[in-house]
């Protein structure tokens, strides 16, 4: 699994960096997912990370 963030969506809420701090981090006023592929033991923390994020930024593919 993978997991990317939209940088045109991405309001720098910072919800999925707290959810997911494994996976995701800021660089500037953006989120973006650092560790690609996504480990079998946080793929259910990304993916809530993606359901929360409150614009749809983060995409996610098997």
């Amino acid at each position: 699994m993978r997991a990317v963030v939209d940088p045109d969506k991405c309001i720098g809420c910072t919800l999925c960096t707290q959810i997911c701090p494994e996976i995701f981090k800021m660089e500037g006023d953006k989120a973006v997912a650092y560790l690609n592929p996504v480990p079998d033991k946080l793929i259910n923390s990304c993916r809530q990370a993606a359901e929360q994020c409150p614009v749809e930024a983060i995409s996610i593919s098997e």
